[in-house]
């Protein structure tokens, strides 16, 4: 019985030493239920707002975002009063039913409340968006959002075959940031998918001396993109001063070639 015990305990600390020794990626999420409106479908879109490692399908708590709203047609409407609550990854997240009533480029972004990570020894804080078009129009997609900071799209952020490449430029404080890292990552949400190892979970790429970066996205579904910068000031966790990860982040949906 106690070398039961000790096994089970030895098994254990191996599989924390693991999962810890696994840098998993943190991603803020913003998904529409559908990201290109056609005459035909459905006039109301399903926002969900969630916080997880998206290829593990790891969730995290959610609590009720700072801000959430859309930007569409040159007027922008404040969502958060809206919020319902929801469940992703059996976590706390956040969903709301939007009417699609002119035809428009929509934008949906989000600021989080600053989530501590321990494992980090800092927060985080992950601005959010992701672009829905309805009824074939298409102008503005490219539209900076004055975000604290931003990826801007330099390729339509829909309309995409995997396969083909999305660009976009790292923006803090409305200005570039040169060589910007910049994470990528799969929503698996069947979990049907599975990284061949661990440094296939998250991708990492580097944007260039403009704040461009560049990915080719290999299946067809969503893709998230976050480029890490540490902010300018800090917050205080149990009377000491932490650091801020400041997190751009896009979703783009990339479609299966018929």
């Amino acid at each position: 019985m106690r070398f039961r015990n000790l096994m089970a305990g030895v098994t254990v600390v191996f599989l924390i030493m693991v999962f810890q020794g696994r840098a998993l990626a943190h991603f803020g999420m913003v998904i529409p239920s559908d990201n290109m409106v056609m005459q035909e479908d459905n006039r109301s879109v399903t926002v969900t707002l969630s916080f997880s490692h998206p290829m593990e399908m790891v969730g995290m708590e959610l609590v009720k975002p700072k801000e959430f709203a859309v930007a569409a047609n040159g007027k922008a409407q404040d969502l958060l009063g809206q919020l319902k609550p929801a469940k992703i990854m059996d976590h706390k997240a956040w969903q709301v039913d939007y009417a699609i009533k002119r035809p428009g480029v929509y934008m949906f972004h989000m600021e989080p409340q600053p989530y501590w990570e321990p494992a980090e020894d800092c927060f985080i804080v992950h601005y959010t968006k992701t672009v829905v078009t309805a009824f074939g129009d298409d102008e503005g997609w490219d539209e900076e959002l004055g975000l604290k900071t931003e990826i801007v799209p330099l390729s339509k952020p829909y309309g995409l075959y995997a396969g083909n490449v999305f660009q976009g430029i790292v923006k803090m404080d409305g200005k570039p940031i040169p060589y910007a890292e910049v994470e990528v990552e799969y929503y698996n949400q069947d979990e049907k998918s599975q990284a061949p190892t661990d440094y296939m979970v998250t991708q990492t790429i580097k944007a260039d001396g403009n704040g461009v970066f560049t990915y080719a996205a290999p299946k067809a579904g969503w893709w998230g993109f976050a480029a890490l910068n540490t902010a300018d000031f800090k917050l205080k966790h149990d009377g000491q001063e932490k650091d801020v990860e400041m997190g751009a982040v896009i979703w783009v949906h990339f479609e299966n070639w018929q």
